[in-house]
């Protein structure tokens, strides 16, 4: 199968550099609307047969556009939503919670599964549920499916689940609004990405806290 993992359209929080998990979340901004509007052209190559989007507004708005030029329904599930943020919710992206809430999802990636998000979810729990919507993807028969999920999510999964993707690798490199990892395989096989925000070796973008490089203090 061919995945396609997509960040949604910029959003008001972004703009502020906030991280902004919680369900359902804020809408698009007047540049996040035109970023969706132009995904349908964005994935004009991709035979996509399946589209989903999480329990979030930003990415059923994102996932819009594309439905509609598609013909293809929106299939709503909670699994691919933001990493919650617990306590470090609304904390603003380049504060000490802020690079917290990064630091906590790559030590999921690298393995530390059991390490929990202060007053949200463990890796474990974060990964199960990202990984139930890929295996439904993965058993509806389509050759290509879009999922329309978020920055921190995204990264951490393919960080995670790729054969060719490092924490290091995910971490330094950003994934803007409507930015996109096509991966390949299967929940069985494993996956390895192709495409990293349109580039194979250097991708490069912008957009709020989930989708920028990890810096450390000091």
């Amino acid at each position: 199968m061919r995945l396609v993992l997509v960040r949604h359209g910029q959003t008001p929080s972004n703009v502020d550099y906030l991280l902004d998990t919680a369900v359902p979340g804020p809408g698009l901004t007047e540049l996040g609307e035109r970023q969706a509007a132009a995904l349908p052209r964005a994935l004009a190559d991709e035979d996509v047969e399946a589209l989903y989007a999480s329990t979030l507004v930003r990415t059923q708005l994102t996932a819009a556009p594309l439905a509609a030029a598609r013909g293809l329904d929106v299939l709503v599930r909670d699994g691919i939503r933001e990493i919650a943020a617990g306590d470090l919710e609304m904390a603003p992206g380049g504060s000490a919670p802020g690079e917290r809430y990064m630091r906590t999802a790559f030590a999921w990636a690298a393995g530390d599964v059991e390490l929990r998000m202060p007053g949200g979810e463990s890796g474990v729990e974060f990964l199960a549920r990202y990984d139930a919507v890929v295996a439904e993807a993965a058993t509806s028969g389509a050759g290509t499916v879009v999922l329309v999920s978020h920055g921190a999510a995204i990264r951490t999964w393919a960080a995670a689940r790729a054969d060719n993707v490092d924490v290091p690798f995910a971490a330094g490199h950003r994934l803007a609004n409507t930015g996109t990892v096509i991966l390949e395989g299967s929940p069985a096989d494993g996956w390895k990405a192709l495409v990293w925000a349109g580039a194979t070796v250097t991708p490069e973008g912008e957009g709020g806290p989930a989708g920028e490089e990890l810096r450390t203090r000091g």
